[in-house]
Formats: structure tokens, C-alpha cells, sequence
């Protein structure tokens, strides 16, 4: 038993150490601002995702060379029509001999021949453009998956300090739409772009050996686009960066509405919450304007161009027609084949607006990725070896990132294992604090914090974690079932399972639900009470059979009875397994082998309940108050 100690406030306190790379030294890459200061590249980001497709070779080559095969059969039709044209109007075929040959072979008619080559260059096109179709969209869909399970692996191993200050929907909106975002310009834009470059070479090649004079008039015009295009990735791209960061904004307030409706319609605030999404959604529609005004700009500059250069090329065709330059079938399949290569200009308008978008999502999707957390096991840490026997706190002293009011104040306390330590204090004294310090949520600014009398550094994350059981204020539950969240991330047996549920006091409400304990919980356990949902989450935390538990408030939604009944299973089954509450409620802590009482993120009393009570102090006054004896307050 521990003799009681009145312990007085510091009188100073000493200056505050670096942060060790916390929070507020840490660079968030994901804050729209930050990303949208960057100077814009076209590009830039989206060529991140080369690596992700070298990891399926098979259908990168199948799409390039079905694609190369496709844009053949896309241009045969064109020849053949010119060599029919020819053979029509003068009785006799033309082109080259391999080609006569070929149409003759087909049927003894040329007309027949002609008319079945454009066929199967229809038929074949079809075949090959569909094997290059799936070939790229299929490569597009692993590469959305692998972008969102390293985005999610980055952000969930980000310290909770990440969390603090960003909103829910935004993450949300990264790993949904931006992810799909970037599935389109894979599986759609990629594609178009290889069918461009293929269409434009083989294109120019047989136009350049029909008539270099023609191929001259038709690409003057077409240089007029190029600073047209610059003209435009330059402009728009910032508006779809800022169209994103309004679309997570939606996410966000559509998460917290949905989220929170019950608080809605209980204060009659459907309106304000109208209001709230109407402005959010009005910003998006306003972006969204501004980008499509620049690209509907676009769109006929390209327009333009491409009559410019058309009506030049059939009046410069037709003279060299005239005077014999070029048959009349061959002018016939040089403007057929140069529609094939002006369509990608107009193609081109819509490619690099979706490329645009491309790129802003890329932005925020990379920056996700890119993600680095500061509180990560060092390169010598080495696993924990039998559990926590003791921890101890020496000297703490912590102010949460990009704040500058001190939490705690040099915080010392020992427990060892089979003890019970209480924490008490008013909202704000830093309770629940040193709980998030022991689970390594943030870093004390100094001070040690000591496992097995070893710095707590030393061991990893994931084991010192695997030893502590831990139950927040506000117990989490996953939609599922009760055996679901009991069981979670863990193995057991039913046996197991059983045993952890009659520990937190569980198994009589459990054994009559319908369904028992495969009971669907909802959505964050909206389908249970709140203490059922503070009885399963203490039975997913006993399940791990803990040597370290943490409660955090855990009875606090727990009538009287069923506390003392949990508390009696908890003293009767772990010996040797150390406790440390949090609790507003003093009866949670009063079998406790020691108790902190703390005001201001300081320790002024340390005892047990006996000693506590007999010293009249801050512990003594909360006891009176919540007892009803206040005689003596």
C-alpha cells in the first residue's frame, strides 16, 4: 500500500526540448495550399505512376502492340478506297505490285477485292482496338488498387497527431474519387495517347511518301496549337487543382452531417446544415465553371486550326490533282488519312483537359503516399520480450504540436505488475494524456517514459502495442458484428471469446440479443447502448489477455452495479496484469493501489483512497461532492 503525499505545484518549469520531430514540425505535402503553390507542370505527377504499371509488363506490351496492329487496320480502309478510286475512274489498278497482287488474290474482280480489304481493315481494327481496350483498363484498375492500398498504408501509419486537425471527408475524397481519377487517365487517357502517336506516325509516313507538298500546307497551320495547348495546361490546371480540394470539402461536410444527424434533428438544424452543404457544393460548381469557360475556349481555338489547315489542303489538293502531281485517288486517301490526323487534334483538347485533371488528383494522391510518420521504431529497437512487468513515467513533460500550453508538467509514477493505478483530475488536467504518451501516440517533449525500466524507444511500435490493452472514453465499434469487434485483428475460440465477454460483464446482454453474438452492431455500434458498446470494446481489449490495460474512462456509460461486477472480474482474473484508469467517476479508481490526483497537468497528490481521503485534499472534495457528503466541502 502506498502512504499518501501532498506534492506541490512546480515553481518552474524548465524549457521545453525539441519536439523530436513531432507533428508540428512535419510537413503535411496533402494541405491544398501547399499543393497548390507548387509551379505547374503538366505531367509532373502523373509520371509517378510509370513505376506502378511496370509491375505488369504482359499488359503494358499487349496494349502497346494491339494498338500498333489496330492503328494498321485504321488506315488500310483509307488506301484501299484511294486505289479504288483510281482503278473506278481509269479502268486500271494502281499502288504498289504486292499490293494488285493482294487484291487479286482476294477475288479476280478488283472491285470485290477492294470492297473486301476495306472490310477486313473494319474487322480487324475491331478485334485489336478491343484487345487494347481491356489490356489498358484492366492495367488502369491494378494500378487504382495498388495507389489506394499504399495512400491507406501511408495514412494509417501516420501518428494520431496527423488526425487532430483534418477533416474525415477530405482523406476520404483522396482515396475515392482523386484514386479514380487517375484509374480514367490510365485506363482512358494513356490510350488515347498511344493511339495518337501511332495514328500521327503512320499517318505522316504515308502521306509524306503519297505528297511531301501537301503534308507542308496541312502541318503549317497545325504548329498554331502548340503554344495553344501551352496557352491552356498553364491556365486550367490550377482550377482543377482547387476543383478537388472543393470536392473533398463536400466529402467532409457530408461525412459530418451523416455522421452527426441525430445532433441535427435534435436542435433543428436541417437548414443550417442545407446551408452548410450548399455553400460547399456551390464552391465546387463555381470551379468547375471556371475550368470548363477556359476549356470551352480551347476547344474551338483547336476547331479553328484544324479548318484553317483543311481548307488549304483540299485547294492545294486539288491544283496538284490538276497538274498532275497526284492522282485523284490518291488525294481522295490523303484527305481521308488526314482526318485521321487532325482528329487528334481535336481529341488533343479533350486529352490534355482530362490529363488536367489527371495531374491535380496526382497531386493529392502522391502527397498521400509520400506521407512519412515521425513516431517510427529506430534502427536498434528490438521486440518486447514478456510482456510490460513494469512502466514507469519519470519527468514527463508534454505540450501537444503547434500549441504552446504545457499539458504536462513533470509527470512521475511507477506500476508494476498486478497493481492498479488510478488517474483522476478535473477535464484538461492531462489525463488522458499520458494514456496517448504510453501508447505512442505522440512524443514527450522530455522526460522518460520506461518499460521494463528500458526506455520505451527501444522496444517497436507493434510490440509494445500488442501488450496493451487498450479501452478509449469513447469505445470505436466497426459495422459488424459483436464477435466481429470482440474478435478483431485477433484470433480466438469461441471458449476465448466467451471468457473475455463474461469479464466485461458482456455475455448477459450478448446471450439475449436474437442473433447473439453475431448481433450486427451498425454503423459505429449505433444499434447498441452506450454501455454495450463500452462492454464490447473492454472485451476486444481483455481478449488480447493484456500484461498492461488501459481505461480510459471506460466505465463511464456503466450503471453502478455493472462497474462493481466488471471491476471484481478484473481484480479476480489478472494477478498479474498492471491497470491504469482514467476516471472522472472516483468509485472506478477507489480499490486502486495508488492514485493520481492531478490539476493542471501536474501531479499535486499521490496515495490510496484511505490515505487520499484522511489528507482533505482535491481528491478528498471530488469524493464528498460525488458521495453526497459534503458537509466538510
Amino acid at each position: 500500500m502506498f502512504c499518501p503525499t501532498r506534492v506541490e505545484m512546480p515553481a518552474g518549469l524548465a524549457k521545453d526540448m525539441s519536439r523530436m520531430a513531432q507533428g508540428s514540425s512535419t510537413s503535411d505535402l496533402m494541405t491544398p495550399d501547399d499543393i497548390n503553390s507548387q509551379r505547374q507542370v503538366l505531367g509532373k505527377q502523373i509520371w509517378r505512376v510509370v513505376p506502378y504499371a511496370k509491375k505488369y509488363p504482359k499488359r503494358v506490351v499487349t496494349g502497346f502492340m494491339a494498338n500498333g496492329i489496330a492503328r494498321v487496320f485504321d488506315l488500310m480502309p483509307f488506301v484501299a478506297i484511294g486505289f479504288a478510286v483510281d482503278y473506278f475512274t481509269t479502268g486500271s489498278m494502281a499502288g504498289p505490285q504486292i499490293f494488285q497482287d493482294l487484291i487479286l488474290a482476294i477475288n479476280p474482280e478488283p472491285a470485290y477485292g477492294y470492297g473486301f480489304l476495306i472490310f477486313l481493315g473494319f474487322f480487324c481494327l475491331a478485334i485489336f482496338q478491343g484487345i487494347s481496350e481491356y489490356a489498358w483498363q484492366t492495367l488502369g484498375y491494378n494500378i487504382q488498387h495498388d495507389l489506394r492500398m499504399d495512400a491507406t498504408k501511408s495514412l494509417i501509419a501516420m501518428e494520431a497527431s496527423y488526425y487532430d486537425m483534418r477533416q474525415t471527408g477530405q482523406i476520404m475524397a483522396v482515396l475515392s474519387s482523386d484514386v479514380n481519377q487517375l484509374e480514367d487517365v490510365v485506363s482512358d487517357s494513356s490510350t488515347s495517347i498511344i493511339r495518337i502517336v501511332m495514328t500521327f506516325s503512320t499517318a505522316f509516313l504515308i502521306l509524306v511518301l503519297m505528297s511531301w507538298k501537301l503534308v507542308a500546307v496541312l502541318f503549317g497551320p497545325v504548329l498554331l496549337i502548340i503554344p495553344i495547348v501551352f496557352w491552356f495546361s498553364t491556365t486550367v490546371q490550377r482550377k482543377y487543382k482547387k476543383q478537388r480540394e472543393s470536392t473533398g470539402d463536400i466529402h467532409a461536410v457530408l461525412e459530418n452531417l451523416i455522421s452527426g444527424i441525430s445532433v441535427v434533428q435534435a436542435f433543428n438544424a436541417q437548414d443550417w446544415e442545407a446551408n452548410r452543404v450548399d455553400r460547399e457544393s456551390g464552391s465546387y460548381r463555381d470551379q468547375a465553371m471556371a475550368a470548363s469557360r477556359d476549356r470551352n475556349r480551347f476547344v474551338p481555338m483547336i476547331y479553328a486550326v484544324a479548318g484553317i489547315a483543311f481548307g488549304l489542303l483540299v485547294t492545294a489538293g486539288g491544283y496538284l490533282a490538276q497538274s498532275g502531281d497526284i492522282s485523284t485517288g490518291e488525294l481522295v486517301t490523303f484527305l481521308l488519312i488526314s482526318t485521321r490526323m487532325t482528329m487528334p487534334m481535336f481529341i488533343l483538347g479533350l486529352l490534355v483537359n482530362q490529363l488536367q485533371k489527371g495531374e491535380a488528383a496526382a497531386s493529392r494522391v502522391f502527397a498521400a503516399i509520400d506521407l512519412k510518420p515521425t513516431i517510427v521504431d529506430s534502427e536498434d529497437s528490438v521486440e518486447l520480450q514478456g510482456g510490460i512487468q513494469t512502466l514507469e513515467f519519470k519527468n514527463v513533460h508534454f505540450t501537444y504540436p503547434n500549441t504552446t500550453t504545457k499539458v504536462l508538467s513533470g509527470i512521475s509514477f511507477k506500476v508494476t505488475g498486478g497493481e492498479f493505478l488510478g488517474v483522476m483530475g478535473h477535464t484538461g488536467a492531462g489525463k488522458t494524456t499520458i494514456l496517448k504518451l504510453l501508447m505512442r501516440y505522440y512524443v514527450p517533449d522530455s522526460g522518460d517514459v520506461l518499460v521494463n525500466g528500458t526506455d520505451i524507444n527501444a522496444f517497436t511500435l507493434e510490440s509494445v502495442r500488442d501488450a496493451i490493452g487498450f479501452v478509449s472514453q469513447d469505445p470505436f465499434l466497426f459495422y459488424g458484428s459483436i464477435k466481429d469487434n470482440v474478435v478483431y485483428n485477433q484470433t480466438a475460440s469461441d471458449d476465448d471469446l466467451s471468457v473475455a465477454l463474461d469479464l466485461a460483464g458482456a455475455s448477459e446482454f450478448v446471450s439475449k440479443l436474437e442473433d447473439g453474438i453475431h448481433t450486427m452492431v451498425g454503423d459505429r455500434g449505433a444499434k447498441l447502448s452506450g454501455g454495450q458498446k463500452a462492454r464490447v470494446s473492454l472485451a476486444r481489449a481483455l481478449l488480447k489477455r493484456p500484461s498492461l490495460l488501459i481505461l480510459d474512462e471506460a466505465s463511464s456509460a456503466l450503471d453502478a452495479e455493472t462497474e462493481k461486477r466488471i471491476q471484481e472480474n478484473l481484480l479476480s482474473s489478472g494477478t498479474d496484469r498492471a491497470t491504469i484508469a482514467v476516471a472522472h467517476r472516483l468509485s472506478t479508481i477507489r480499490n486502486a493501489n495508488e492514485i493520481l490526483s492531478m490539476v493542471d497537468g501536474a501531479v499535486v497528490e499521490r496515495g490510496n483512497h484511505d490515505g487520499l481521503i484522511e489528507a482533505s485534499g482535491v481528491y478528498a472534495s471530488q469524493w464528498n461532492i460525488q458521495t453526497g457528503d459534503v458537509s466538510t466541502y
